[in-house]
């Protein structure tokens, strides 16, 4: 019989220095966000301005990422990752310039936020591909679980830390912070150590490069079941967006939105430590569901409550639902999907995932100023529950399966 080894992706040192890589810039980004995020609440005091930040990255991350996907297919992925985590560097630098100058527009924070935004759509595909290219497949499970144990982990310090050294230090020492953080990230991906596998050489246009990462995503009803779940259970759940309100309504400052922005993480990170050290799911499809719909009651319970601290416990509540989903979801494209479409099918899942946070942003800061604050929350959480039955309901093979090898 053999024994489950929690610890078998991390005793490969090259994927060790990517996840050091990838957790200080998640940290950096993180608090980037608490910060940008007070700071244009600040000078706008309106909803909408929140929203506005998160179309200002989702237009470049879906207008590029499927292009950003092509290219991890056929270039380096690690010099890819290095180059992209460079622009989100200097877009943290950029923000501490307009600070330590006193610019009082936020035009020109949108602007920075929509450069990074290109950034951070090569550098997601190239990394989860980079992942996968690190380590053996029948380590893609553990390794999944610990890399979003990782991002949760950075995900609980980094809003914390924004909120505080904004609060006690001020934005520019926040944004300085920041930098050095995106620095140690690419000194981290700068040592590892790997042979890039030989490029894609095929002669193809990059237009059919790209519908071959399409049709494979269509072609394959577990992935799009699971991927459509995900996107409109975050584009309708995305009460983040709309935390410095709810900060300001419970009588909290910057610390208390760095701590409730930090709390959905803290209930990913030990779900995926938890589930780093256990086997995979035996009944992995309905497994996903019912964390989806868990999650969008924890959206619907936070709209509801008045009390700081149980705000907090329903955020941390809604973190563990949703690390149990990314856990099944990551697992299950990189086990289905073959190492030469990696980039691509990552870049796809990116437009789902990665961009419904954001686009999820601006409809919670239009539905805000439309609804109100409140209802407009508990509308994206009822809304999630509705996607779940539809797809239950529509997707019989994602229902019926089983454990992922």
């Amino acid at each position: 019989m053999t024994t489950h080894d929690s610890y078998a992706s991390l005793r490969v040192p090259n994927y060790r220095r990517l996840i050091l890589a990838y957790g200080t810039s998640t940290v950096a980004r993180e608090a980037q966000i608490v910060v940008v995020g007070w700071q244009v609440y600040e000078q706008t005091r309106n909803p909408l301005a929140l929203g506005l930040i998160g179309l200002a990255e989702a237009l470049p991350f879906i207008a590029i990422a499927l292009y950003a996907g092509h290219v991890a297919d056929r270039a380096n992925r690690k010099v890819i990752a290095l180059a992209g985590t460079f622009g989100l560097l200097l877009s943290a630098v950029a923000l501490w310039v307009f600070t330590i100058f006193h610019v009082r527009q936020v035009w020109p924070i949108y602007l920075v936020i929509f450069l990074s935004g290109i950034g951070r759509s090569f550098t997601r595909p190239a990394v989860t591909a980079l992942s996968a290219e690190l380590i053996p497949r029948e380590l893609y499970s553990n390794a999944v679980a610990w890399r979003s144990s990782t991002w949760q982990f950075a995900a609980v310090f980094g809003p914390a830390a924004g909120g505080l050294l904004y609060g006690f230090a001020g934005a520019a020492f926040a944004y300085g912070t920041v930098c050095v953080f995106m620095a140690a990230s690419i000194v981290a991906m700068a040592a590892i150590r790997h042979t890039a596998r030989p490029a894609v050489t095929e002669e193809m246009t990059v237009g059919e490069s790209l519908r071959i990462g399409l049709r494979f995503v269509w072609k394959e009803p577990v992935v799009l079941s699971a991927m459509t779940l995900d996107l409109f259970a975050v584009l309708f759940g995305g009460a983040v967006a709309l935390l410095p309100i709810f900060a300001r309504m419970l009588g909290a400052g910057p610390e208390g939105l760095g701590i409730l922005r930090a709390a959905p993480a803290i209930g990913s990170f030990f779900t995926g430590v938890y589930l780093a050290h256990r086997p995979p799911f035996r009944r992995a499809g309905m497994t996903l569901f019912v964390s989806v719909a868990a999650f969008g009651i924890c959206i619907i319970a936070f709209a509801l409550s008045r009390n700081f601290y149980l705000s907090m416990i329903i955020l941390t509540l809604s973190g563990v639902a949703d690390q149990v989903s990314v856990v099944i979801r990551g697992t299950l494209i990189q086990t289905i999907t073959p190492d030469n479409l990696l980039g691509r099918v990552s870049a796809v899942n990116q437009i789902f995932i990665g961009s419904s946070n954001e686009i999820g942003a601006f409809e919670s800061g239009v539905a805000a100023r439309l609804l109100g604050t409140v209802p407009s929350v508990i509308f994206g959480g009822a809304m999630t529950l509705v996607v779940v039955a539809i797809v239950v309901l529509s997707s019989p093979r994602l229902r019926e399966l089983r454990e992922l090898q």
